[in-house]
């Protein structure tokens, strides 16, 4: 079987930028497993993985745009403090905010008496990346992975349950 769009894809990758500096890996982790097709990678490392079988490598480098899109000083901007009334918030913490386009992580930059700075930009927009990896295993989906649009693991029992990541490799949302 090759990976193709509904396919349930696992892989062991390394993600380095253009110094050749780690920033993140499987590595003596879990595979990353993930439904091919529904925009979970980012494009053009999806692009590079179609076909590909179980057991092939991949290495490729990928310019900003292929991956996390260049940095939009737009997405920084300054926030009324008090919408973190009760909350210790300190620079270069991190947390999903909703907003007009879903959910977005979003790095809290400076912290003053009045506002709060949040930085909306992936933390690596505007960076090229290099991801190689190999192929562990690729599976059709089941109906309920093509109905929730994710990959559900042999212990999920209940869809409200689920963890939803945005590691590295995940799409920006």
């Amino acid at each position: 079987m090759s990976i193709s769009e509904n396919s349930v894809v696992t892989l062991d990758f390394t993600v380095t930028n253009i110094d050749g500096e780690i920033l993140d890996t499987t590595e003596d982790k879990q595979p990353l497993e993930y439904l091919h097709g529904t925009g979970y990678l980012v494009s053009g490392l999806e692009a590079v993985l179609e076909g590909k079988v179980e057991g092939e490598d991949f290495d490729v480098t990928l310019s900003p745009e292929q991956a996390y899109g260049e940095r939009d000083d737009s997405l920084i901007q300054a926030v009324p403090g008090e919408l973190f009334d009760g909350m210790e918030v300190s620079e270069g913490d991190t947390f999903v905010a909703e907003t007009d386009d879903g959910h977005r992580p979003v790095t809290i930059i400076e912290v003053s008496e009045e506002s709060v700075t949040v930085d909306g930009n992936h933390p690596l927009a505007g960076m090229t990346l290099t991801f190689k990896g190999v192929v562990r295993a690729i599976r059709a989906a089941t109906e309920e992975e093509l109905e929730h649009g994710h990959v559900h693991g042999e212990h999920d029992h209940d869809h409200d349950d689920h963890e939803h990541s945005d590691g590295c490799c995940g799409h920006q949302h």
